[in-house]
């Protein structure tokens, strides 16, 4: 499926947090085609380096970026990248973040303490962001202040709860951050 020609500006956005807080899910169901992943199965070679302790059932991981695209009007298309969620592959968020106008971050309430270094990267990197509190079925729901206190966010950071498995809910943690950068642009 092509851009259609109408479209005049395009937008760079990150989909970016720790390590199995949903980012693949997210661009999988927001994206209008389809996807590009770059999936591959968890092996040994990884102990040691990936805490597999909140996601047991983990079984595969991205090792380069997600790519996906979502047009959110006639004149206004947005290209989706996801980044690996673990440290080891901070140098490839660096090149991912060139050229972004605005970062999603995911978290997971259960394991907000993996999102420090996240928030610190997207914030050496220069990027505004807003924050999607991902539910994770069977999981306890905490009240949006509530995380925005345990992550020290200020009060103008939008933060937006979501299941990253449904297209609305995506697509509206998207238009949250959409409509954040449009505020400060002016």
């Amino acid at each position: 499926m092509y851009v259609d020609p109408d479209v005049s500006r395009s937008v760079k956005i990150l989909v970016v947090g720790h390590f199995g807080v949903g980012k693949t899910t997210c661009i999988g169901s927001i994206s209008e085609i389809e996807p590009l992943q770059t999936e591959e199965e968890i092996t040994e070679a990884s102990e040691g380096f990936d805490d597999l302790t909140g996601t047991p059932n983990k079984t595969t991981t991205t090792v380069a970026m997600d790519f996906g695209r979502l047009t959110l009007s006639e004149s206004l298309v947005l290209y989706i990248f996801g980044t690996p969620g673990q440290e080891r592959f901070k140098e490839m968020w660096e090149e991912l973040s060139r050229g972004a106008l605005g970062a999603l971050v995911l978290v997971d309430p259960q394991r907000l303490h993996e999102s420090f270094p996240v928030l610190d990267l997207v914030e050496s990197f220069g990027l505004t962001y807003a924050i999607g509190v991902n539910h994770f079925e069977g999981a306890t729901t905490y009240p949006i202040e509530e995380v925005r206190e345990a992550l020290n966010l200020p009060a103008d950071t939008p933060i937006v709860g979501c299941d990253v498995r449904d297209q609305r809910s995506s697509a509206q943690a998207l238009i949250t951050l959409v409509t954040h950068l449009m505020s400060l642009l002016g």
